[in-house]
């Protein structure tokens, strides 16, 4: 057989037709002609489509953290301040980590690899690894280059004055938001607001070259206080050291400048450090000064009698008969501590007569005394601009019987906060005034507030203030040597499940320098102890230290002897009624 050659197949030697080979080069050419359009078109004329899925793949927006405002006191002394740290984030999906990795990325993150594990098998595209950690751990991690892990500068509040102005500065969380005290108070002013920035990655998910900034952050604004640092501190530590040496629950203090309203110091006992929150309970948290209330018992006495001098109804010299020490009003009885006979209206407020208090306030319609009460900031919150604070109890005059206007008329069957109380008693040292008060520094020039009570009653009331200070009232302890000193004291029942307990609160509310007041200092122990419960021998110790310090600080000058007090510094204070 002859063997069959390639080149005579004759599938070879067939003929196509002339059409066919020309369609199919048209055919090339149409789809190469498509093909360079659709390129031209999605490159040049509609390129977001490529342009999105491949920035989607290289390009990362990420957030540039803003820097909180700080706040300071009244002399620029800083309370709060944010000071840069790093934070560990990751894309989960570009994360590849070998088990030796892993380990030492959980160990630097302080983390549990269990945990680290758990937040990479998320499927969303960002995720925080650890906020705010060491800077060297943060350096340690870097030197790693893992890949999909990333560093982001973030911002750490930081409180030079920790504990000391906790309560009144207050703290955020870790995501810079302000949760208690001016922090959150003031939150609009001083959170600022992040920017962003636009970056390349490479396939590893390592940023390679910055694109550029899309929004530049914007830092917080400063909130300056009224707040001064000395006598914050003298405040503070003269509290702590009154609740320790009575025994007590807690305590607090507030400090207003009597010419401004401005809050110069407020301290409470127990507190925390915001630099450290790992074990903080609910005592330590609240700002008892704000936002605790109780019965002011004694201390309440002075509106009673500037409303009596006011309406005309009885002058600083006006005979009370308070004999025999019991006062029967309807089914109930109240009582002095022990008898005093015949007093003037200035002695009912010296020695703390119930009954001589009770006398006169009986002498007013209920509405009366309501009115008075709230004009001077009873039953209602004093706009302090603090979170939580509150405005006590003063129920409507309509349902009053004699007998609660009788008590209410010495502050029980009423309840107030220390800073109303404070607020309240600045009208003795206003002429009548009563001031709005500021948690921030105000701007050189006089401060106007709403009339209360007249110069002649203000002025009334304020030598019957001063002679609960000297031989014969209730607060020898509260005097100052080189000062004239006006206050009262309070010693008032707790009321628990409803009714009263045996367990007291005490204080005293006082200004000086009696002749031309300067400051309003409030002092409240909760619960004392130790043997004593009296305002005069519990809070007037208190008080007098606090003050002392706080006039020398700001320069006041004396208006007193100053060693002419000394003596009677030392005597007996007077039992007030309870």
């Amino acid at each position: 057989m002859k063997p069959h050659k390639y080149t005579e197949s004759p599938v070879l030697h067939l003929k196509l037709d002339a059409w066919r080979s020309r369609a199919v080069v048209v055919l090339l050419m149409t789809a190469m002609v498509a093909l360079v359009g659709r390129s031209f078109y999605l490159q040049v004329i509609n390129n977001d489509f490529l342009q999105e899925k491949g920035e989607s793949r290289y390009r990362r927006d990420i957030e540039v953290s803003a820097s909180r405002g700080r706040i300071t006191d009244r002399n620029g002394d800083v309370l709060a301040i944010s000071t840069p740290m790093k934070s560990i984030w990751a894309i989960p999906s570009d994360v590849k980590l070998t088990p030796d990795q892993s380990r030492t990325l959980a160990k630097l993150l302080d983390l549990d690899q269990r945990e680290l594990n758990r937040k990479l098998a998320t499927d969303r595209n960002f995720v925080f690894l650890q906020r705010q950690i060491p800077p060297e751990n943060a350096e340690r991690i870097a030197a790693l280059k893992l890949p999909g892990i990333h560093q982001e500068k973030e911002y750490r509040r930081y409180y030079p004055s920790g504990e000391m102005t906790a309560h009144i500065v207050g703290f955020t969380g870790v995501d810079a938001k302000g949760l208690e005290g001016v922090e959150l108070a003031f939150q609009n002013q001083l959170e600022g607001k992040n920017g962003s920035r636009s970056v390349i990655k490479d396939r590893r998910g390592q940023i390679v070259e910055d694109v550029g900034s899309i929004k530049p952050p914007q830092d917080g604004r400063d909130i300056q206080l009224a707040l001064d640092g000395k006598i914050q501190y003298l405040a503070f530590s003269t509290l702590k050291q009154a609740v320790a040496d009575n025994a007590a629950k807690a305590g607090g203090v507030v400090v207003l400048d009597a010419k401004t309203g401005e809050v110069l110091a407020l301290a409470n006992w127990p507190t925390y450090n915001p630099n450290n929150r790992e074990r903080l309970s609910g005592a330590q948290l609240r700002n008892r000064a704000v936002t605790d209330t109780f019965e002011p018992g004694s201390t309440m006495k002075p509106f009673t009698a500037a409303l009596a001098l006011e309406k005309g109804k009885f002058r600083f010299d006006s005979l009370i008969n308070t004999a025999p020490g019991k006062l029967t009003i309807g089914t109930a009885t109240i009582s002095d501590s022990h008898p005093h006979g015949v007093l003037t209206l200035a002695q009912v407020i010296q020695k703390s007569s119930n009954i001589g208090t009770a006398k006169v306030a009986g002498t007013f319609a209920p509405k009366e005394m309501w009115e008075m009460f709230d004009s001077v900031g009873f039953g209602k919150p004093p706009r302090l601009g603090f979170p939580g604070e509150v405005g006590g109890r003063l129920r409507p005059y309509a349902q009053w019987r004699p007998i609660e206007q009788a008590t209410m008329s010495y502050g029980h069957g009423i309840s107030v906060s220390l800073v109303q109380m404070a607020r309240a008693y600045s009208v003795f040292a206003t002429d009548g005034e009563l001031l709005p008060l500021s948690l921030t520094k105000l701007p050189p020039g006089p401060v106007t507030g709403t009339r209360i009570f007249s110069p002649q009653t203000v002025q009334e009331v304020r030598t019957m203030l001063e002679m609960a200070t000297q031989p014969g009232g209730t607060a020898p302890k509260a005097q100052i040597p080189g000062y004239r000193v006006a206050g009262k004291t309070g010693t008032a029942y707790k009321i628990e499940n409803g009714v009263y307990a045996k367990k007291y609160v005490a204080s005293f509310i006082g200004l000086a320098p009696a002749s031309d007041p300067r400051l309003v200092v409030a002092v409240m122990i909760d619960e004392p102890s130790s043997g004593r419960h009296y305002g005069g021998d519990v809070a007037g110790p208190a008080f007098s230290q606090i003050m002392a310090g706080a006039l020398r600080t700001l320069g006041v000058a004396h208006d007193a002897p100053i060693g002419g007090n000394l003596k009677v510094a030392q005597a007996p204070a007077e039992e007030e009624g309870m």
